[in-house]
């Protein structure tokens, strides 16, 4: 593949295409996006695709120009609007008079359906809290029996619009200090092997059974068995511009960021996630998101 078009957008397409698609394709060339450089660089690289990034080098005319030329060679012609991390269901082409568009849709922040899955979701809390009752009970006790202090852990996140709210879980450490060498990221720390985890919390972290009170918070309509992670209200002071969009929606028990890889995870690549997720909402997302995360909690990836 050959990426036409200014030095900066050729190098982040080529960081994003290696992303998705991995070793499926191979950038065998980057140039600018003038007809002949174009049409000679893709024959001495070989190229099967020549993706044409947006740029204002080539009017229309020349456009169409270089796609005859590339139909000649037999190599493909791709034109990339620049749009990333917008999903394929929110894009639709359209043609008026010889002129093309790629029309994008809005999210689907404030809808009918998105209401009534969150009420969904709040009855789906409310029902496995009482069908989960004799095993949260059992949780509680082994918490309390194997360290001193409380059963649960409560700690204050922010969620949707920016409103705060205490998040429940079990409590997997003790209060005793320790020396921890922090990494370098600017947001999430979490040590792979925490000297304040105690017996019972490596197993509920390994199962991720800590996390189930907060169904409570579902139920409460203060989460969302589905969305963004909730943020540290530390970490929502810090946020860039773009950022803030995770506080859009609800934050999830699950989401993105955990069937991808949770604590394995870089700051920036929980962020992408996350704004994938707001951007992209579906019912169909969360249900797959849904069945992803019981081999994301089978396969303990990211969970300590």
């Amino acid at each position: 593949m050959l990426l036409a078009g200014h030095d900066d957008a050729a190098e982040r397409m080529t960081g994003e295409l290696e992303r998705v698609l991995g070793d499926r394709v191979t950038v065998v060339g980057r140039c600018r996006s003038t007809l002949d450089e174009v049409a000679a660089a893709a024959g001495r690289t070989e190229a099967d695709d020549v993706v044409l990034l947006a740029c204002s080098h080539l009017s229309p005319a020349q456009m169409r120009h270089l796609a005859w030329r590339l139909a000649d060679q037999g190599r493909n012609l791709h034109l990339a609007p620049g749009l990333v991390g917008v999903g394929g269901a929110r894009t639709h082409f359209a043609t008026h008079g010889g002129l093309s568009l790629v029309n994008l849709q809005h999210s689907e922040l404030r809808s009918i359906r998105r209401s009534v899955l969150q009420a969904l979701g709040r009855i789906t809390a409310g029902l496995m809290l009482l069908a989960l009752a004799p095993v949260l009970a059992l949780v509680a006790l082994a918490v309390r029996i194997d360290s001193s202090g409380p059963m649960f852990f409560r700690q204050q996140r922010v969620g949707e619009r920016g409103r705060r709210f205490t998040m429940l879980k079990f409590r997997t450490m003790t209060d005793e200090p320790a020396e921890l060498d922090r990494s370098e990221d600017q947001f999430l720390f979490k040590l792979r092997r925490d000297p304040r985890v105690t017996r019972v919390g490596k197993v509920l972290r390994r199962y991720s059974l800590d996390e189930l009170p907060q169904l409570v918070n579902v139920f409460r309509g203060e989460m969302a068995l589905v969305g963004p992670r909730p943020a540290l209200p530390e970490e929502a002071a810090r946020y860039a511009v773009d950022v803030h969009r995770r506080l859009a929606v609800r934050p999830g028990m699950t989401g993105l960021w955990q069937v991808s890889g949770r604590s394995d995870l870089s700051w920036e690549e929980t962020v992408r996630l996350d704004l994938d997720y707001v951007d992209n909402w579906t019912p169909g997302l969360d249900l797959r998101i849904l069945m992803r995360t019981v081999g994301a909690v089978l396969g303990h990836r990211g969970a300590y």
